[in-house]
């Protein structure tokens, strides 16, 4: 289901989503100070394009430098993203076919404001330290 659905969601939106990001890390990638934020947007541009089966957690080891990252990336491109995905949002969930991708698309709002100390792993491996933890 998974696949099916992800291919569905890179005809329909991952395609147009992942220019955004690439053009957003195309922008970040002129300066030097702004080449880790053109990395955070091409890794959450990857993840937009494919996202079923995937899913953005926290670094444990995230600190302040990824805090003020944030700050920096949601005044100059976070805004502009989150807009992106919602209106790729509203736009899908006008079928009944579209309505898990646009509810997708909203799932990715905050991380596209704040993508800083933030990683992309596959749901099984997820799952698999859930049951780790539990034991």
């Amino acid at each position: 289901m998974k696949a099916i659905l992800n291919v569905i969601w890179l005809v329909l939106a991952g395609f147009w989503l992942f220019l955004g990001y690439l053009l957003a890390a195309l922008l970040c990638f002129i300066t030097i100070i702004g080449i880790p934020f053109g990395i955070a947007s091409f890794r959450i541009g990857v993840y937009a394009l494919w996202p079923f089966g995937r899913i953005a957690v926290r670094k444990p080891t995230a600190g302040a430098g990824s805090a003020i990252g944030n700050v920096l990336w949601f005044i100059f491109a976070g805004i502009w993203l989150a807009l992106e995905h919602a209106f790729v949002g509203v736009l899908l969930c006008l079928t009944i076919i579209g309505i898990p991708l646009g509810v997708a698309s909203f799932k990715m709002i905050p991380i596209s404001l704040l993508p800083m100390g933030r990683e992309i792993v596959s749901t099984d491996e997820v799952d698999a330290a859930m049951v780790a933890y539990r034991i």
